[in-house]
């Protein structure tokens, strides 16, 4: 699974490159601008195969820049994935407060803490104070 991971990323980022006009440069893309030109490459067979064909006609020193680069940016996607952000939508957060209450401050707040723990105490002793908890909560 990791290896097509690797080779999926290093499909994009030869695309990338080659778009760019300079298949062989080593220079690192902003995180921005890869996600903008892996969104308008569409991944079939076929691209990976040019890919991997275009790869492997690197020199070794290529290669391995484009492998660091590659590890760099599954790094930077790890962290980012870490680090997604809670839910925000209000309104779904206010309907998920009066049937699930628990379940909407656990979205809101994005982890298991006390909050959380007081809003499923609540709920279980009497759902209404437990409503009004989540509610002030997440509004």
């Amino acid at each position: 699974m990791k290896k097509i991971t690797y080779l999926i990323a290093m499909a994009i980022i030869l695309n990338v490159t080659t778009a760019s006009g300079s298949a062989v440069e080593t220079t690192h893309k902003s995180s921005e601008t890869t996600k903008s030109a892996s969104t308008s490459v569409t991944m079939d067979d076929a691209v990976v195969t040019d890919a991997m064909s275009q790869f492997k006609s690197l020199s070794r020193v290529d290669r391995k820049a484009k492998l660091k680069e590659v590890k760099s940016l599954m790094k930077e996607h790890k962290a980012n994935k870490a680090s997604a952000a809670p839910s925000n939508d209000k309104v779904l957060l206010a309907i998920l407060a009066i049937l699930l209450p628990p379940l909407a401050v656990y979205l809101h707040e994005g982890t298991t803490n006390s909050t959380f723990w007081i809003s499923v105490l609540l709920t279980l002793l009497f759902w209404i104070p437990g409503v009004i908890f989540a509610l002030i909560t997440v509004l």
